[in-house]
C-alpha cells in the first residue's frame, strides 16, 4: 500500500479529493488556497520556453534538409486545421440537437455586465490577422522568454535552427550544447512536478470553495453535454485517428494518466508540456517532430477549446432565446475557426475567446456571458484536458506521417500499459 502513495498520480488523486473537500466544507479556506494552483503553474511555465527553443532549434539544426522541414510544418499545419475545425462542427452540431440552453429563457436587461467586464476588455483587445502575424515577432530575442510568449519563441527557435544548418560543425556543436541545457530544464520539470499534489490541492480547494457544487448543477445540462461531447470526440474521432496511425486511444489515454491528473487538478494543459514531449520521444517519435509538433499545438489545435466555444455559443443563443440563422452559424464557425489560434492552453483562454467569438453575432446579449461565468471553471478543465489528448495524438500521427515514428518502440510502449475497465472492446483497433 505504501508502495502506491509514492506514485505521483496516487498523489495527485489524493490532492484533488482533498481540495474537494476543503472547498465544500470550508469554502473561505478554499478559495485563499488559490495560490497554491497559481504558484505550480508558474513555476512550470518558468521552464516551458527554454525546453521549446532549445529542443525545436535543435531538431531544427539536426534535420539538415530544409524542404523536409518544410515539409513537416506544412503537414503539422493541415492536420491541425481539419481536426481543430472538425471539433468546432462537433461542437455545433451536438449544441443544436441537445440544445442544453433550450427553456432557460434569461431576459440579458436582468443579467450584471459588470460581472463579465473583465473577459470582454480583454476580448476586444483581441488582434486582427494581421496584427496576430505581427504579434509573432518579439519586440526583442529574450522579450519572447520573458512574457512567456511560446508561438514567439516557437518562431525564434526555428529561425535559429535553420542558421545551425549554414553553420557546418559549428552548427552541430551548437545543436549538442542546445540539447544539453534541454536536459537540465527537463531536469527542472523534474523537481517541480513533485508539487503537483500540492498545486491540485489548492486549484481544486479554491475552484469549489469560489463557485460551489450549486453552480455547477444549477448549469448541469450544459456541463454534462460538454464533457459528453468532448470523451465521445477523444474516442470516436481522436479513437479513430489514432487506430489508422497503428495504436489504441485507450492505450495512450492510460499511457499519460499522470499528465492528465495534474491538467485536471490545475485547469491548464501547459502545466505538463514538457512531460508530454517526453513521453512522445520515449513512444519513438524523433525529437525534432516533437518539438516542432507539440508547441505549435497548444495554439493551433485546442479540440476541446473548439467545442467548447461553438457548444457555449449555441447554449447561450438558447438560454436568451436568440435565434440564429443559417448565414449566422456558418459565419459563427468561420470566425471560431480564426480566434481560436490565439487561445493558449493557460486556464480562462477559452472564456476570453468566446467573448471574441461573440463579436460577430452581435444578435447574442454579450452580457449573457455572465450564465457561464460560475461554471467555466469546471469546463475550463475538460477542455484542458481533451486538448492535451489531441495535441498527444497529433503528434504520433504526423510523426507516423513523416514516417520518423518507431512503431515497435510505440507498440511496446502502450502494450505495457493496462485498457481502462470497459474499453476492452474498443481498443481492439489495436
Amino acid at each position: 500500500m505504501t508502495r502506491h502513495f509514492r506514485l505521483l498520480y496516487v498523489q495527485v488523486l489524493i490532492g484533488i479529493a482533498l481540495g474537494l473537500a476543503v472547498g465544500l466544507f470550508w469554502p473561505e479556506v478554499g478559495v485563499k488556497l488559490k495560490p497554491l494552483g497559481d504558484a505550480f503553474v508558474k513555476l512550470i511555465k518558468m521552464a516551458i520556453a527554454p525546453i521549446i527553443f532549445c529542443t525545436i532549434a535543435a531538431g531544427v539544426a539536426r534535420m539538415g534538409d530544409i524542404k523536409a522541414f518544410g515539409r513537416l510544418g506544412l503537414r503539422t499545419l493541415i492536420y491541425f486545421e481539419v481536426v481543430s475545425s472538425l471539433a468546432l462542427v462537433v461542437g455545433l452540431v451536438v449544441g443544436e440537437v441537445v440544445g442544453p440552453g433550450r427553456g432557460f429563457h434569461v431576459d440579458p436587461a436582468t443579467l450584471d455586465p459588470s460581472v463579465t467586464a473583465g473577459y470582454v476588455e480583454k476580448a476586444h483587445h483581441g488582434e486582427g490577422l494581421v496584427d496576430f502575424l505581427l504579434g509573432l515577432i518579439p519586440d526583442t530575442f529574450f522579450g519572447a522568454f520573458a512574457q512567456g510568449q511560446l508561438l514567439q519563441v516557437l518562431l525564434l527557435a526555428v529561425i535559429a535552427g535553420v542558421a545551425c544548418t549554414r553553420l557546418g560543425a559549428l552548427g552541430e556543436r551548437t545543436a549538442g550544447f542546445l540539447d544539453d541545457v534541454a536536459h537540465v530544464f527537463f531536469g527542472v520539470i523534474g523537481v517541480i512536478v513533485r508539487f503537483a499534489p500540492l498545486g491540485a490541492f489548492g486549484a481544486m480547494a479554491f475552484t469549489i470553495g469560489k463557485y460551489g457544487a450549486g453552480a455547477l448543477v444549477s448549469l448541469g445540462a450544459l456541463v454534462a453535454t460538454f464533457y459528453l461531447t468532448s470523451i465521445l470526440f477523444v474516442v470516436l474521432v481522436l479513437g479513430a485517428v489514432a487506430a489508422l496511425a497503428g495504436f489504441s486511444i485507450f492505450r495512450f489515454i492510460a499511457y499519460i494518466r499522470e499528465e492528465l491528473l495534474i491538467v485536471l487538478g490545475t485547469s491548464s494543459s501547459e502545466s505538463v508540456l514538457p512531460q508530454l514531449m517526453q513521453k512522445l520521444r520515449d513512444l519513438g517519435a524523433r525529437p525534432a517532430t516533437v518539438g516542432l509538433v507539440v508547441p505549435t499545438g497548444y495554439s493551433f489545435n485546442l479540440d476541446g477549446t473548439n467545442i467548447y466555444m461553438t457548444l457555449a455559443t449555441l447554449f447561450l443563443a438558447q438560454a436568451t432565446d436568440t435565434p440564429l440563422s443559417l448565414v449566422q452559424m456558418a459565419t459563427l464557425l468561420g470566425v471560431a475557426m480564426l480566434t481560436s489560434k490565439g487561445a493558449s492552453g493557460v486556464t480562462g483562454a477559452g472564456f476570453i475567446t468566446l467573448a471574441a467569438t461573440l463579436a460577430v453575432v452581435p444578435d447574442i446579449p454579450i452580457a449573457a456571458l455572465a450564465l457561464l461565468v460560475g461554471v467555466d471553471r469546471f469546463m475550463s478543465e475538460c477542455r484542458a484536458l481533451t486538448n492535451l489528448v489531441g495535441n498527444g495524438v497529433g503528434a504520433l500521427v504526423i510523426a507516423r506521417w513523416e514516417g520518423d515514428l518507431d512503431a515497435p518502440s510505440l507498440r511496446a510502449a502502450l502494450d505495457r500499459e493496462p485498457i481502462p475497465a470497459g474499453a476492452v472492446a474498443a481498443a481492439s483497433a489495436d
